[in-house]
């Protein structure tokens, strides 16, 4: 996914480690692997939009629920945050509306931007996780 973001979204500017966590919010045998990355584009929010919609069904995505239940998925890219952009619409909503209360997001995101301010909660990524393990 990396490769193809790089080549249609635009540069990689930093990215995390790999961390293997357990589902959430449903059972599965299987593990997620989570990471984010910061990307500088020169894209419309649309376009980054519809690439990483596109990028998904490329490298195999299903739809991530069943019957309204979450459900095991080959990839899953999620727009956390662009810039200081605030957006809702039924397509997209950024910054993604519960990334504050996932650790598997908040820990990747500190990783390489704790300083980042969450332009919603006023409170950036790295006091975003202190708080979660609070």
């Amino acid at each position: 996914a990396y490769t193809w973001i790089e080549e249609r979204i635009g540069k990689i500017v930093s990215k995390s480690a790999f961390y293997v966590t357990p589902p959430e919010g449903f059972l599965s045998e299987n593990w997620f692997i989570n990471t984010v990355c910061e990307v500088a584009s020169d894209l419309s929010v649309g376009d980054v939009f519809a690439t990483t919609q596109a990028i998904e069904r490329q490298l195999g995505r299903t739809e991530k629920s069943e019957n309204g239940n979450y459900a095991d998925r080959q990839i899953d890219i999620d727009i956390l945050m662009i810039d200081d952009l605030i957006i809702d619409t039924p397509e997209l909503t950024v910054p993604h509306p519960r990334m504050h209360l996932r650790e598997f997001v908040l820990i990747p995101f500190s990783e390489i931007a704790p300083q980042m301010l969450h332009p919603v909660l006023k409170q950036t990524i790295g006091e975003l996780l202190e708080k979660l393990h609070g």
